[in-house]
């Protein structure tokens, strides 16, 4: 399937992996999708969404609030340790991103839907998520497309209808149909 991405898609793709990290994270699921997709506004189909008054910042604002941080923060925290204040202090003596992984340093990893995963290497996808990837196929196939582009992304994230990222979309008043037909007009 993933042959048939466009090169934009599978950033975005990629893009959720960058974003379930950065939330400390240890999986991908709808809402860093939806975080991806906004993360290309200038993309017809995440033009939709910034249009309509939710941009990536924002975005990231509500999935914080509904997900909450990762769950490497809230078992430290519950044992008293700070993750922000460790990140702070080693920043400022190693400068800042000294404990980002860079993509250099991954270990290569085969396969796109692992089931495992680690802080390091490749982050497994939530059942939503592949669900939501698996109808954007289904997405394409029925506008007949011939390949899936950053709108049949949303649309599969849309037709999964009950993960964390249509929650986002609805607690900021917007209505996933109304949204549904918008990209879909996008895409022609």
């Amino acid at each position: 399937m993933f042959e048939r991405f466009t090169e934009r898609a599978r950033q975005v793709v990629a893009g959720a992996q960058q974003e379930a990290r950065e939330l400390r994270h240890g999986y991908i699921g709808t809402e860093h999708l939806l975080l991806a997709i906004l993360g290309v506004p200038e993309d017809p189909a995440a033009a939709v969404l910034v249009e309509a008054g939710l941009d990536h910042a924002t975005a990231q604002q509500a999935v914080r609030r509904l997900v909450g941080p990762g769950d490497d923060a809230a078992a430290l925290a519950a044992i008293g340790v700070n993750l922000d204040a460790v990140r702070e202090a080693v920043e400022s003596a190693f400068g800042e991103g000294a404990l980002d992984v860079r993509a250099e340093e991954e270990p290569k990893r085969r396969g796109w839907f692992r089931s495992g995963g680690s802080a390091v290497g490749r982050i497994p996808f939530t059942a939503r998520a592949k669900k939501a990837l698996e109808l954007s196929l289904r997405e394409s196939l029925r506008l007949k497309s011939g390949e899936i582009g950053v709108g049949h992304l949303l649309l599969g994230v849309l037709r999964e209808g009950e993960g964390p990222a249509v929650r986002v979309l609805l607690d900021h008043g917007l209505d996933p149909g109304a949204v549904r037909r918008a990209v879909e007009r996008t895409l022609g």
